[in-house]
């Protein structure tokens, strides 16, 4: 199951579906705008084998330079994505698709530090089954406690994202 309704806040257990979904997603954005990428990431929760997540595929493209991102508007609005601009987050371009929501483009120019916080995370997670159990732990906390608030659930995860991230 993918989706997310606007305004709400739950999780689901993980599912190999979304690493499927991720690639099938992947070709279609190569094929669009391919002479803008460097590399398309799975990241986010649905990305972590076993990690129970909001069901929305979260994908990380790369380009060249970040002016690259508006040149991939229009295309990427052909396979039903919404361009919501670059204030949400510093430095990325944001995409979301659907009604309810299944995926999330978040675009950084290569190298970038928080592109390069997001694939660090989620491979620490991949590799380490504790830390992994205590996040999916405090997201169900989370997720309980904030069912109609996206903004406070995601804010109120910031301290552990952070505490693993000097870890590594």
């Amino acid at each position: 199951m993918i989706g997310l309704p606007r305004g709400e806040v739950f999780l689901v257990p993980w599912t190999n579906e979304w690493i499927k979904e991720f690639e099938g997603e992947k070709q279609r954005i190569l094929e669009a705008i391919d002479q803008h990428t460097i590399n398309i990431h799975h990241i986010g929760s649905t990305a972590v084998k076993g990690l129970s997540a909001k069901p929305i595929i979260d994908i990380a493209i790369e380009v060249r330079n970040f002016s690259d991102g508006e040149k991939c508007i229009a295309a990427l609005g052909g396979l039903g994505y919404t361009y919501r601009g670059t204030n949400v987050l510093p430095e990325r371009h944001y995409f979301n698709k659907g009604e309810p929501r299944t995926h999330q483009i978040h675009m950084y120019q290569t190298r970038n530090k928080y592109l390069l916080e997001q694939l660090n995370f989620r491979d620490y997670l991949r590799d380490n089954e504790d830390s992994r159990n205590e996040y999916e732990l405090l997201k169900f906390k989370l997720a309980s406690s904030n069912k109609n608030d996206k903004h406070k659930y995601a804010e109120e995860k910031t301290d552990f994202v952070k505490s693993i991230l000097e870890r590594i």
